[in-house]
């Protein structure tokens, strides 16, 4: 990590680090001493405690890097958003899609029963993955025969939530790249399905078992597509915390639950149809630069985020005045090794939290390649196997 990437990343990793963990920690109490009596009131309360985290990084994306998020929606969906569960399925095209999601839950009044489906290992990731999993977040292994079991569970202990949330759900079940697009071109081009341009081929099971299990309560589908601008360069987690803009195109499409096909095969080639679509819409993008049809609507950054910053810093630079008049703090080594250790671990934390955000350190689902399906077999993808 280069020096002036470390000279910003410190100061602002010691922010979130600290405030996080008196997050994670408020959010265990409640766990330990309210869950067991109502669930409900700890979701309610979680509900709070995670909006005081997650709004860090919306702020991050709103007032440091100071990213342009446009939407682009009908009205209905706008009217919609925030006021009902929904089932959010979006393209997962940059390393932040996770955070801009945020940034439209923290505008929609929901950032605080914001969920998704994460892979296993960000559970373990301190601070942030600590709280996803106090929040009741789905984290899968990709493996099929042991997520399905996870997945359905933790879909239905949903159907009581209190508040309305968005599920976000990646469906092509790893962030894209050029190498993983041509993947999925041969894997298509092997077996008779359509060949993606800027998309990889969605991953149908998960999805089925979705809908089916959250059609009697979730009303709503999200249909959201992500996309970048030519002239700006892709938002990362690093770019942010350098204080780096950048320019993001969401386009959202609501669907209605119940509009969706009975079976679970006409599910899944809805979703393939679905991506086949987006496919389509950003073609257009990258032709016309803009999702053209709809009114482009500059997300305003509000104050809520500079507000809940500004209260941690207040409060985190008094906490550090007072550990700086202990006398024994940096007259002796273990003082100074106690401090420096601090540093290293915030550090540390902050290096993982980039790494894992980046796309090129993401691991695909394995693709077995398939015989082109002949007429009367099923037109489950050897992809969807594979979950």
């Amino acid at each position: 990590m280069a020096l002036s990437a470390a000279v910003v990343i410190l100061p602002l990793g010691v922010l979130f680090f600290i405030s996080g963990l008196v997050v994670n920690l408020f959010q265990a109490v409640c766990f330990a001493l309210i869950r067991p009596f109502s669930k409900n009131t700890y979701r309610r309360i979680n509900r709070a405690l995670a909006q005081l985290l997650w709004l860090e990084l919306v702020w991050l994306v709103d007032w440091w890097a100071g990213v342009k998020v446009f939407g682009h929606s009908s009205a209905q969906s706008v009217n919609f958003a925030g006021k009902e569960h929904a089932l959010l399925v979006s393209n997962h095209r940059s390393d932040i899609d996770w955070l801009v999601g945020w940034v439209l839950a923290q505008r929609s009044g929901c950032l605080g029963s914001a969920l998704a489906v994460m892979k296993n290992s960000l559970k373990v990731l301190p601070v942030i993955g600590w709280s996803m999993w106090f929040s009741e977040y789905l984290f899968l292994e990709r493996s099929w025969a042991k997520d399905e079991y996870t997945l359905k569970t933790g879909l239905l202990q949903l159907e009581d939530f209190p508040q309305p949330f968005w599920l976000a759900l990646f469906v092509e079940g790893t962030r894209f790249t050029k190498a993983k697009l041509l993947a999925s071109q041969e894997y298509a081009a092997s077996t008779g399905l359509p060949v993606p341009r800027n998309v990889l081929i969605p991953r149908t099971k998960g999805f089925v078992t979705a809908v089916s299990h959250m059609r009697s309560f979730v009303p709503a589908i999200y249909d959201v597509t992500v996309a970048i601008p030519k002239g700006s360069p892709p938002p990362t987690m690093l770019r942010l915390i350098m204080g780096q803009s950048s320019v993001v195109h969401v386009h959202l499409k609501r669907h209605m639950m119940k509009d969706l096909p009975e079976t679970d095969e006409a599910v899944a080639q809805w979703c393939r149809e679905m991506f086949v679509a987006k496919d389509a819409l950003l073609d257009k993008h990258l032709a016309a630069d803009t999702f053209s049809g709809q009114e482009q609507q500059d997300i305003d950054r509000p104050l809520k985020s500079l507000v809940v910053v500004s209260s941690w810093t207040c409060l985190l630079v008094m906490g550090t005045l007072k550990f700086l008049q202990w006398p024994s703090l940096l007259s002796s080594w273990k003082g100074i090794a106690f401090s420096a250790l601090g540093l290293a671990i915030v550090t540390v934390v902050m290096h993982i939290l980039i790494r894992f955000s980046q796309a090129e350190h993401s691991t695909a689902a394995k693709v077995v390649p398939v015989k082109p399906k002949t007429s009367g077999e099923s037109s489950e993808s050897g992809q969807d196997k594979q979950q």
